[in-house]
């Protein structure tokens, strides 16, 4: 690979808004990541899944509860959103814990999920230290890119 093989492969992923992007030919790798949160991104909707809520039931032996409406004191929650397109996985494999839950203090750099793409396992890391309050994927499922992953919020 060489220098103009690399510039085109920079103007792609800025082109394209992509916030990573790795490329391997034989024995040459590059991986090219762009800072993405320029401007901070603030949860709009509501979770799928988040910890039990004073007035939602507690959740029971299949998992957390479905998480009731955002309240105004959640307004500054910043929202991870998946980088491209692929398969969300919550853990490294089957039978590991998971990277991350509700609740768990968080730091930049710190590995929050898989994404996989194109048969490649993409570490998702932390940008901002905070707690996570809410998870928006389910482990195994289809991710577009710009979705929601989960929300921290900062400390």
């Amino acid at each position: 690979m060489n220098l103009d093989e690399i510039k085109q492969l920079i103007e792609l992923a800025n082109e394209s808004g992509v916030a990573e992007l790795e490329v391997q030919r034989g024995e040459n790798r590059v991986r090219i990541r762009r800072a993405v949160n320029s401007v901070q991104d603030y949860v709009v909707g509501e979770p799928r899944i988040a910890t039990a809520h004073p007035t939602a039931p507690a959740a029971g032996p299949s998992g957390p509860s479905l998480a009731p409406a955002q309240t105004a004191e959640d307004s500054n929650l910043i929202v991870v959103k998946s980088p491209i397109v692929g398969t969300y996985y919550e853990a490294p494999s089957p039978d590991a814990d998971p990277f991350v839950g509700v609740g768990d203090s968080v730091r930049p750099g710190q590995v929050l999920c898989i994404i996989e793409s194109m048969k490649l396992m993409n570490e998702i890391e932390c940008e901002h230290s905070g707690v996570i309050v809410s998870l928006y994927a389910e482990n195994g499922q289809p991710v577009e890119y710009g979705e929601p992953l989960m929300a921290i919020r900062p400390h």
